[in-house]
């Protein structure tokens, strides 16, 4: 079954309840669903959910992939599927994905996202798709694996990096926080 507007908004009540002060920040995106939008659809430019993933290893690293189409090191994710059935399912098989690390050999450190990040695409004339913006459920994730197969369409190069160089501030101390 695919993912709902329901399933969306009690991940979403479930995260707040955890980190009441990015309700502000996310106001936008239950905006959305007392809208009514489709936000598990890529056409729905106001914005839309995507899945993402943080793969700690044994030393506490984590994966960076660097993405093709934005030409940036990023964390593996992407857009939801229709055989997606949880934000933390469609996480997994996105790192799954990109990486070609089994699901078998990766472990969710929980349910609840452990961050969600709010945050614009820029047009992409070549796809027909407008500016827009991306509400990314981020779930972190544990394994002893190693990159097995890049998807090249869309990452060109993986690497594991030290937790304190991930960008974001927020992401950073709660996975930091979590790895200790």
């Amino acid at each position: 079954m695919p993912i709902t507007a329901a399933h969306i908004r009690s991940t979403l009540d479930d995260y707040l309840g955890a980190h009441p002060d990015e309700k502000s920040p996310l106001a936008s995106l239950a905006e959305l669903l007392d809208a009514g939008a489709e936000l598990t659809s890529r056409k729905e430019f106001r914005g839309h959910v995507t899945a993402g993933a943080i793969l700690a290893d044994p030393d506490g690293r984590i994966l960076h992939i660097r993405h093709l189409a934005l030409q940036r090191r990023l964390l593996p994710g992407g857009h939801l599927e229709a055989d997606d059935d949880t934000l933390l399912s469609a996480a997994q098989r996105e790192l799954t994905e990109e990486t070609g690390i089994p699901a078998s050999v990766v472990t969710p450190a929980g349910h609840r996202p452990i961050h969600i990040d709010a945050h614009s695409i820029p047009a992409n004339p070549a796809k027909e798709e407008p500016e827009h913006r991306h509400f990314d459920f981020r779930f972190l994730f544990r394994t002893s694996a190693d990159v097995v197969e890049l998807r090249t369409e869309e990452v060109t190069a993986a690497a594991w990096r030290d937790a304190d160089t991930i960008a974001d501030v927020a992401l950073r101390d709660r996975v930091l926080r979590a790895l200790r």
